[in-house]
């Protein structure tokens, strides 16, 4: 009696165990799939936090310091008066002094149209020297007098220093043109060019360091040839 109702005790709690081998693994299948279907419907995202509030103004007030600053007084007018004076050689006629004057209107920041009238006196020639003879050349004919018109080009533009607190416009230009030279009795067509450059004093001053070459025919030596004849000068314009 005692053997029997141990079978039926063993065989209910066997029972009970195979129900709860199946029902645990069921029950988590469960609640993943209750996971599932409240991610699924957006019920497990959590809340956004609302952005932050940005306070209005400037945050951050820079302290500048100010500084007065004086702005040059560069005088815009166009054109440009002066003088120069220098040394000039003659070819075969030695070298003398030069003087004359220059106008020039400067088209824009860089280029610029000049006329120039120039004078030097011619010497006696290496063969009126060795001959003993007669002069070639009366004292008017001696007297050279050009009077040119050239075109020219501020090719480096810049600054000049003088000491530590003093800075200076300056420019080199390039420049050639067509002219006529009264020589030895005739009037001759010339060609010249050279190159300068130009330091201005204030706003209105400039100082000018010139050398050009003047090119025309002669033949009063007999062959006729193209004389170079060289020119050196300091000139002082003003702009109006």
């Amino acid at each position: 009696m005692e053997s029997r109702f141990r079978l039926l005790f063993l065989e209910r709690c066997s029972r009970r165990s195979a129900k709860l081998f199946v029902l645990i693994p069921l029950f988590a299948f469960v609640l993943s799939g209750c996971a599932a279907t409240k991610n699924l419907f957006g019920l497990g995202e959590e809340e956004a936090l609302p952005p932050a509030e940005i306070p209005e103004g400037q945050v951050i007030e820079p302290e500048v310091q100010r500084r007065e600053i004086k702005e040059p007084d560069i005088d815009s007018e166009d054109f440009e008066i002066g003088a120069f004076a220098g040394v000039m050689s003659i070819e075969d006629f030695g070298s003398d002094l030069v003087y004359g004057v220059r106008l020039a209107y400067h088209v824009t920041e860089g280029f610029f149209v000049e006329g120039s009238v120039g004078q030097s006196e011619g010497g006696l020639t290496s063969f009126e020297v060795l001959s003993g003879g007669a002069p070639l050349l009366s004292e008017s004919e001696r007297t050279l007098t050009y009077y040119n018109l050239n075109v020219g080009y501020n090719i480096l533009p810049g600054e000049g220093f003088v000491g530590a607190g003093r800075a200076y416009n300056t420019a080199l230009y390039l420049s050639a043109g067509l002219g006529s030279t009264s020589f030895a009795g005739d009037d001759r067509f010339t060609v010249n060019f050279g190159a300068g450059y130009r330091f201005l004093l204030n706003d209105s001053i400039a100082l000018h360091v010139d050398f050009r070459d003047h090119l025309f025919d002669i033949d009063l030596l007999g062959d006729e040839k193209t004389a170079h004849n060289l020119e050196g000068s300091l000139g002082v314009t003003w702009f109006f």
